[in-house]
């Protein structure tokens, strides 16, 4: 599959060949779907607390004696039965990660990759370079018409591209090693550089 490489100001820069083992899949909603429910799930804090009746702050005093008041025997008013009392199991810190072998995970980008394609929504890019002027990219950006786009350069990216794009509503840049099936998808372009490609291609095969 042949796709043309462009340059930031628009212009041609030859074309490039994609691999039909990464970029040429049928997407699959359910393994995309579960790869980013991975992914959600291990970003999710997880520090929710609730106070147990060991925890609130009140009298551990007996309230009224054991027996021969006619009413049910309590003990302090900690107890969930009362209000301002501790909760009953309620929720505590926790970690929501779950497990997802890393085969499936390289399969999700993969077709994360290929969902991309198939929409026309991924565009090639020479290189990601600039001098760190966020006006000057931004015009760049505007004239190629992305307006939500996730950009992924080589295992290091420029620091004046990367400075310059800090500061623009709707563009992410990404290494190489953080593409990810939730970044991709969330953005309406994906534009890969030539260094990016190559990185991607070793990392998936």
């Amino acid at each position: 599959m042949k796709l043309d490489v462009i340059k930031l100001d628009g212009k041609k820069a030859g074309s490039v060949d994609l691999g039909e083992d990464i970029f040429g899949l049928d997407p699959r909603a359910d393994i995309l779907h579960r790869v980013v429910r991975w992914q959600r799930n291990k970003a999710q804090q997880g520090t929710h607390k609730v106070k147990t009746r060991s925890e609130t702050s009140y009298s551990t005093k007996k309230i009224y004696r054991q027996k021969g008041t006619g009413g049910a025997r309590h003990g302090d008013r900690n107890a969930p039965i009362f209000r301002k009392g501790g909760i009953y199991k309620g929720p505590t810190p926790r970690s929501h990660a779950h497990d997802l072998p890393k085969k499936f995970r390289k399969l999700g980008l993969r077709h994360a990759l290929s969902a991309k394609v198939k929409e026309g929504n991924l565009v090639v890019l020479d290189a990601a370079t600039a001098e760190g002027k966020t006006g000057a990219l931004a015009k760049q950006i505007a004239g190629l018409g992305w307006k939500r786009a996730l950009i992924i350069d080589g295992a290091e990216l420029d620091a004046g591209f990367a400075r310059a794009a800090a500061n623009i509503d709707g563009l992410d840049v990404l290494p190489s090693k953080g593409a990810n099936v939730y970044d991709i998808l969330r953005r309406d372009t994906l534009v890969i550089t030539k260094a990016g490609l190559e990185a991607l291609e070793a990392r998936l095969k």
